[in-house]
């Protein structure tokens, strides 16, 4: 799809929003609203929104996580899940009930 079949006037978001709002739910496409001409703002699904924001985040998650690798704050998994356990109130795993 191009982009130019995602760019509407401001008026066609007045006059058709439901219909808009369906496009966008259904598409999974962001829409370029124009005021006078020129690009005003992007609108997209909550939906989008969320996804877009989650994956806009992996990136910084995993600089954090490789700078912790980097720095020596790092524990093993039976580390992990032995402070798991403490927090949830169990003494021991499952595997040794």
């Amino acid at each position: 799809m191009q982009i130019s079949d995602n760019i509407k006037p401001i008026s066609y978001l007045k006059a058709n929003t439901a219909e808009l709002i369906a496009h966008l739910k259904t598409r999974h496409q962001p829409m370029i609203i124009t005021q006078n001409g020129a690009a005003a703002m992007v609108i997209q699904s909550v939906a989008d929104y969320g996804q877009t924001q989650e994956t806009l985040a992996l990136p910084k998650l995993l600089m954090h996580s490789q700078q912790a690798v980097g720095e020596g704050k790092t524990v093993t998994s039976s580390e992990a899940f032995a402070k798991l356990r403490q927090r949830r109130g169990l003494l021991s795993s499952p595997c040794n009930r």
